[in-house]
Formats: C-alpha cells, structure tokens, sequence
C-alpha cells in the first residue's frame, strides 16, 4: 500500500488528542495555523483547553524523546511520521480558488500544495462544509471515523421473543425463567409473548443466566407511572443499585429526563442512598464556558437549565395545593441535595455517592463523556440521556458523540445498562405537528 499523506485539521486534534497517532505507517501534516489555533484555546478551562493542551505536551515531547527535527518529520515507533509544515506565504499554487484569510482555507491551500507536489494526499476534518470545499477543489477528504460506531447497529436494550404459555406461567410462578437459547446482553430486558397472547416482561441476569422480574412500583415514582414497556424497563434500570452506568435513547417526549430526575428524587430525598442528584447539560450554544456571562453561576445557568426546572415542576405536581407545590419547589432547591452544574466545571471533581444526570449527551465528544464518568467517585451513579440524531455540536453526529461511543464500549458490562425510547408520550396535539409538520 502507497504511503499517504494525512493533513490533519484542528478539530480532529480537539476531538481525540491522540488522533495524530492513529494513522499507522504515513506522514501526518500539522499546519502550523493548526498549532497557533491550539496555542490560542490551551489557556481555556474546559474540555477544549485540556485537549489542546494535551496535543501541545504530545508534539513536544516527540522533540525531546526523538531528539528529531519536526520540520523533517519524527517517525512514531511503528507508527506515522509527524510533521510541522512550517509556512504557506512562501508557497504558490496558480488560480487557488479560495481567499487565504481564513484559517481552514489556509490548511486547504497546503493540502492543495502538498498534492501538486506529487503526494497522495487526504484532508481529515470534523468540519463538513471544510470536507465539501476540499472535495470540489479534487482533493480527497475524509471524516476522522477512529472514534465513530454506527448507531443504527447499537443495541435497543430490548428484544421480544416467542415462549410456550406453559413457560411465562412458570416465570410468574417462580419469579424466574432460564435462558431461552438466544444470546442476551447483561441487563438486557425481553418481552415473552405467547401464541395463547400471555405475555411477560423480564431482565436478563448474567450472573445467574436467567430471566428475572423487574422492581415493581405500583405507586409510581414521585407521581410518575411508566406510560409504556420501555419506560417501565428505563425505569427498573435506574432504581436498581448495582448498575452503576445507565444510558436512555429517544426522540423528545419519550420521558428520558424525566424519569431519571424521578428516580434520582426518590434515591436521594426518600432513601437517602445517595447525597445528592448532580445534573448537567453540555453548553453548546454558549461555546462551553459559561465564565464569561455576568452573574453567579446559578444565574448563569438558569435559562440553560430550564428544561430541568421544568421536569422538577412536573414532578411536584403530586403535592396537594399550589401552596405546597411552591414550599417544596422551595426547599428541594435549597436543600443542597439538588445540584445544577455545566459539564466544563465537573472535570477535575471527584463525586462521590452522588445521582448524576448528563442531559443532551449526544452533545459530547467520547472524551468528554470519558471525563465526566471517570469523575465517579464510590457508590455514585451516572446516567447520560440523549438523542443521536440531533445534535447542535457541529463536529459531532450520530456516530461519532460519546453517546452512541459509551452504549458500544459498555454493552458487556454487568455494571451497565441500555434502554432506547421510541414510542413519544405527548400530547395529542404534538404527536399530530410530529407526525405531519
């Protein structure tokens, strides 16, 4: 195979850091533009800073463990060689279509360079919109895909099978079932359908290799009741202890947010099992960092939370009168055992025995949702909601945020969890603009 050339764009290097290592036996091109852009965000205190300080440490270490000339390019052990192209003003490529006082142009212009040099050149970018100009301009373009995992092919968390009417009676009876001859996930869920139309819904239990019952709350959850299969399974899934990572799928509407929100009130303020619910959503629209707005953080926070206030009303809703639905509202959110916090600021903290909701997670890179689990001290519990399929991080997409990154890698694990929702519990009106609009 022909030795290629990867020049690699700035937002690869913020998506994985350690991106420029992934591209085996070829030359990886660092624009110097691409350098001078990480300079500028490693002052930053969020999960951008990190990574571009991390990139820098990584570059500079090549010089100091190779004692090598970056210029010339520093080869990998067994891996690529790197290289710092150093200038583009000295650099002429006849009829550029593009102006050059744009940074992603000027990485476009030394691919473009590069290749009429006789290289076998590919422009590797999170930036779509930069892909299609290098494409139009005949250059090869390519997505970073290190990271990507198709969502269309993750686990729903759910199957349902046929079994003997005499089998689901004896499930009912024995509050268990072995295995039917089909493989099965850990807590993985299974609805047992009859041809005599019985039917029994079940979790998979690795540990034994049966199929138990799930946790029964004829009461419901702080006024909440499982509308359908999938939230009564999401629901289980969130109020058992010994899974520790949970993650719920689906569209707006299927109650995502608000069952966990449920569950993590009833775990916190009626079973004191943990200290408090931790929740989060990353700040896209805002560029991450909220450090820059006037106020404290709560004032700064408190439009971005909405959707969670709204959720806490909903479920405050049980008490009595609007009078005690205030004074609760009132002393849940003073108690300290609610916390609203951005995503930037849960890097660096250890949380233990703490209910922690990640909202919009589809939202974040796999590094990112990497940093925030491993921020989970003992006995705390992390549940990341989300829709793949809108997302508002322009680098990211439904198979390459850390989302759909986190049902793949933890699949197999008997500390996790899956659900996917997709039957949507609006009202009547909002299922009819879905339907038709």
């Amino acid at each position: 195979m022909s030795r290629k050339t990867f020049v690699i764009d700035t937002n690869v290097l913020l998506h994985d850091p350690t991106s420029i290592t992934k591209f085996q036996n070829n030359d990886v091109i660092i624009p110097l533009i691409v350098l001078e852009e990480l300079d500028a965000l490693k002052r930053r205190s969020d999960e951008l800073g990190k990574n571009a300080r991390a990139v820098v440490r990584y570059i500079d270490s090549l010089k100091t463990k190779k004692q090598g000339d970056l210029s010339a390019g520093i080869t990998i052990d067994e891996g690529p060689k790197i290289k710092i192209f150093l200038d583009t003003k000295s650099r002429v490529i006849k009829n550029f279509p593009l102006p050059l006082d744009r940074n992603s142009n000027k990485i476009l212009f030394i691919s473009s360079f590069l290749k009429n040099e006789g290289q076998k050149v590919v422009f590797v970018s999170k930036d779509f919109v930069t892909r299609v100009k290098a494409e139009a301009m005949g250059l090869e373009a390519q997505d970073y895909e290190n990271l990507k995992v198709s969502f269309k092919k993750i686990y729903k968390g759910i199957k349902t099978l046929e079994a003997s009417k005499a089998d689901i009676d004896l499930f009912y009876k024995d509050g268990q079932i072995s295995k039917p001859d089909v493989s099965f996930l850990p807590n993985e869920y299974c609805i047992l359908k009859s041809p005599e139309k019985s039917s029994a819904i079940c979790k998979y239990n690795s540990n034994v290799r049966k199929l138990e019952p799930l946790i029964e709350y004829k009461k419901g959850i702080w006024g909440i009741h499982p509308l359908n299969l999938e939230q009564r399974c999401a629901l289980d899934l969130l109020l058992r202890e010994d899974i520790k990572l949970v993650t719920l799928v689906g569209p707006a509407g299927t109650g995502k947010t608000l069952l966990a929100l449920a569950c993590g009130m009833k775990k916190v303020f009626d079973d004191a099992l943990y200290s408090k619910i931790l929740v989060s959503r990353p700040i896209i629209p805002l560029g991450k960092d909220i450090g820059y707005l006037p106020g404290t953080k709560e004032e700064k926070l408190f439009h971005w939370m909405q959707p969670i206030y709204d959720n806490l009303e909903v479920l405050l809703h049980h008490t009595n009168s609007e009078a005690n639905e205030k004074s609760a509202f009132d002393w849940i959110t003073q108690s300290n055992k609610l916390e609203m916090e951005a995503v930037t600021y849960i890097r660096g903290r250890t949380l233990p025995k703490v209910f922690m909701i990640i909202d919009e997670a589809q939202n974040l890179t796999p590094h990112e949702v990497k940093t925030i689990i491993s921020r989970a001290g003992k006995g705390t519990k992390v549940i990341l909601t989300g829709d793949p399929t809108q997302i508002d991080n322009p680098y990211l997409d439904q198979d390459s945020n850390g989302l759909t990154y986190t049902i793949s890698k933890f699949q197999d694990r008997k500390i996790y969890g899956h659900i996917s929702l997709d039957k949507t519990e609006r009202s009547e009106l909002a299922k009819i603009a879905a339907d038709i609009m």
